[in-house]
C-alpha cells in the first residue's frame, strides 16, 4: 500500500497527469483478468480480445 501511495504522491508532485488514465486501464484490466478466472463469464470476455 505504501507504493501506491508513494506513486499518486510522485504523480501530484511532478504533474505527471497523464498517467493517470494508462494507470485506470491498468487496473481494469487487472481486475478483469482476476475475476474472470474460473467464471462462466470467462469465454464471453475471450472473445472481446
Amino acid at each position: 500500500m505504501d507504493f501506491l501511495k508513494e506513486f499518486l504522491e510522485f504523480l501530484k508532485v511532478r504533474k505527471k497527469y497523464w498517467l493517470f488514465p494508462i494507470l485506470f486501464v491498468l487496473v481494469i484490466f487487472g481486475a478483469l483478468i482476476i475475476l474472470s478466472q474460473g467464471s462462466a463469464v470467462a469465454p464471453f470476455i475471450y472473445t472481446i480480445f
